[in-house]
């Protein structure tokens, strides 16, 4: 099933149409929170869980930010793409966007199929609830994170990832001359016990809830999550939720997401398919029903 099943051609243009001030826009947004979020923990230390929850989510948004630019859907060049998503997104979470797409392009062209590389993240689903609960409490109590950052220096090259130490060096930096130079350590505790958890629940809307995981159709190995504006800011940053749209269109900016779903529910591109979860409680209630 193809987008131009329930798309005119006019609509497909429209929506694949990149803009630079929404791209820059959405990059600044991103650090405007981890900023604002920085700037609040510093004049008012109590609320500094808050702030570690907002840069956890923010973290996951840099993480999006590459994986656009991976597909040069984020700005209209491809160049600016290449370089604004290595360097103001991919460089602060240690992410290298040109292996990030090498990948990441795996899992389209083979999602749905056995040869899928993130189909480990998501095979078992649904799972028992005590399961997922075990899974979560290894990622709040950092047993995830840290697993994962071990395995990050474990393959840690100083002439590739220089400037990743540059960015911490420079965080902590800025931090100390706002007068919170105790705040950097907000950065590794978002990284370790709050963003795996998110990005747990990220995968789980995405792939672990669907109707028939080896079917080639989106609508069937693929979900949406409809996610309220909460949602949005802490767990699903940038449209990331609107997942089903992106496997059908890749090249569509993620601004752009959100209207696409309304046409295509418009269209009844999804009429008779159980691919659309209410929120992030609905996901976590699929994720943990028994098949019949």
């Amino acid at each position: 099933m193809k987008a131009s099943d329930f798309l005119s051609k006019e609509e497909l243009v429209a929506l694949m149409q990149r803009s630079d001030a929404r791209a820059w826009w959405t990059i600044l947004f991103n650090w405007g929170l981890i900023g604002g979020a920085f700037a609040m923990a510093i004049a008012l230390p109590i609320l500094s869980p808050l702030a570690v929850l907002v840069i956890a989510g923010r973290q996951l948004g840099l993480g999006i930010i590459v994986h656009d630019c991976a597909h040069h859907a984020l700005f209209r060049e491809r160049r600016t793409n290449e370089i604004a998503g290595q360097w103001l997104a991919g460089v602060p979470v240690n992410t290298s966007l040109s292996a990030y797409r090498t990948y990441h392009l795996q899992h389209h062209r083979f999602a749905g199929t056995p040869n899928d590389p993130d189909l480990i993240f998501v095979a078992s689903y649904p799972i028992d609830r005590a399961s997922l609960r075990r899974k979560f409490l290894r990622d709040i109590t950092g047993r995830t994170g840290v697993r994962d950052l071990m395995r990050s220096l474990s393959r840690f090259r100083l002439a590739d990832q220089w400037p990743w130490l540059a960015f911490h060096g420079v965080l902590f930096a800025v931090l100390a001359l706002a007068g919170g130079w105790w705040a950097y350590g907000l950065w590794w505790i978002a990284l370790l016990f709050v963003y795996p958890a998110i990005v747990r629940l990220r995968q789980i809307g995405e792939h672990g809830v669907v109707p028939d995981r080896g079917s080639a159709d989106a609508r069937l190995n693929t979900s949406t999550t409809v996610a309220r504006w909460w949602e949005r800011l802490f767990i699903a940053p940038n449209h990331v939720s609107y997942h089903v749209e992106h496997h059908l269109a890749a090249g569509v900016p993620p601004y752009r997401l959100r209207k696409m779903h309304r046409l295509l529910r418009a269209r009844g591109y999804f009429d008779g398919f159980d691919c659309i979860s209410r929120g992030y409680a609905d996901v976590i209630r699929r994720a943990t029903k028994q098949p019949a």
